[in-house]
């Protein structure tokens, strides 16, 4: 199909890919509700169990086969993607339904909603369906994929519902632990099955909980802003597996204020490079960091429990740069600062919009974005993890730092946090 053509409601198209990215879009503005993609893969119709559902909060299937990727933002345009191998379905799957739904809104605030599908390895447009008729509905059912005589198809939808993600989830067999709307009660999850593990990805990330009974689908997230920094961990249901930390940027198209001088500058470098950075001190009184520099990426499941999953120099890259904590040893951690410094391509961070978000393998996702900077600033604090009570606790920091003359951006973190380590130069 031509990159240009949508499909109508109800027409199909073959998917000849190996993996598939399938990519909501729409235009931000205000007043526009922010949009979530999720999938489900179905049996006869129906989830097998919770953990065939694949969103925010469970961002991966334990076949591998799907994953959600997340956000990213050019100017008002905005995306949410989700990764399909569909060379790793279940073959009993025989049907991925693809939806999206509003938060803070209905859809019929949201302006230019489209679903898109590409070959995940080339690129290549394979289907495209714009919706032009959404009003009330406050989660819908975009398209989908399935099987048709041994081969994959998408079909364009376009279903909507007035109950929000919580009712489509119910609809197809979700246990979701939030009130529901009247128009969907919930259906029974299906049986139990047995899934195959995962294949191990060459970086470590959180994958769903195996099929089987589990506890409700929590659809919550929350957002940490200036007046409300704070989130227990266990509150969220934070408490044990691994939670990711990921770090997604992009640069700014409009420069202005201080942030103009930097411009020309800043947009001259394609090649930008931001390290995703942690300090850590453990209960036993050791401290350390976590970082690219000098190939300190630390380990998982030994000291210092906290893994850096490799250096992304795009950002541009849905993955952006991720640092993985194993909650399993939280009671060895004491206190875990998270920052991100420039290591080239630019001189500040102005003109660079971020997103922070600590995934809990269990539980809600934390995230935040970073205020605009207004200072030559190098080096940003972005999450303060410490123990309190016995608990661990998400503290969003934000706090852009301008490193002295001759000093680093590690040292100037470790001085306004009073870290108290010694520093040498180091280079990747």
């Amino acid at each position: 199909m031509g990159a240009s053509m949508s499909m109508l409601k109800g027409a199909n198209v073959p998917v000849p890919a190996r993996a598939v990215r399938v990519e909501l879009g729409w235009r931000s503005g205000a007043g526009v509700p922010d949009v979530d993609a999720s999938a489900l893969l179905l049996v006869s119709g129906k989830v097998r169990s919770d953990a065939d559902f694949v969103f925010y909060n469970q961002p991966a299937h334990a076949s591998g086969a799907v994953r959600h990727e997340g956000k990213r933002t050019a100017g008002d345009a905005v995306t949410d993607a989700l990764r399909v191998e569909l060379d790793r379905v279940e073959p009993e799957v025989e049907r991925i339904v693809l939806a999206g739904s509003a938060d803070g809104g209905t859809f019929g605030r949201v302006p230019g909603l489209y679903v898109r599908v590409t070959d995940a390895d080339g690129g290549t447009e394979l289907a495209r369906y714009d919706s032009a008729d959404a009003s009330v509905e406050t989660a819908f059912v975009l398209g989908e994929l399935y099987r048709r005589q041994g081969a994959w198809k998408f079909r364009a939808v376009g279903q909507g519902y007035d109950s929000g993600l919580a009712g489509l989830a119910t609809d197809f067999g979700i246990t979701v632990d939030e009130p529901q709307h009247a128009a969907a009660p919930p259906v029974p999850a299906a049986p139990p099955v047995t899934v195959h593990p995962p294949v191990r990805p060459t970086t470590p990330a959180p994958t769903a909980p195996p099929a089987g009974p589990s506890q409700p689908v929590r659809l919550t997230k929350v957002t940490l802003t200036k007046e409300a920094p704070t989130v227990s961990l266990a509150k969220q249901g934070g408490t044990s597996g691994a939670m990711r930390v990921n770090l997604n940027w992009q640069m700014r198209k409009q420069f202005t204020g201080w942030g103009a001088k930097l411009g020309r500058a800043v947009a001259q470098h394609a090649d930008l490079d931001l390290d995703l950075c942690a300090l850590y001190e453990l209960t036993d009184g050791r401290k350390g960091v976590v970082q690219a520099l000098g190939n300190a990426f630390g380990a998982l499941h030994q000291p210092p429990f906290i893994l850096l999953d490799g250096d992304d120099r795009t950002g541009a890259s849905s993955a952006g740069e991720n640092l993985t904590i194993n909650l399993d040893h939280k009671d060895k951690l004491s206190r875990v600062l998270v920052f991100v410094t420039v290591y080239e391509g630019a001189r500040s961070f102005a003109d660079l919009h971020a997103t922070v978000t600590l995934q809990p393998l269990h539980g809600a996702p934390v995230e935040f974005s970073l205020d605009d900077c207004t200072v030559p600033s190098t080096v940003c604090a972005l999450a303060l993890i410490s123990r309190e009570n016995g608990d661990l606790v998400v503290r969003r920091e934000a706090r852009y730092l301008v490193p002295a003359r001759g000093v680093s951006p590690q040292r100037t973190v470790d001085q306004a946090y009073g870290w108290g380590m010694n520093w040498t130069p180091g280079r990747k």
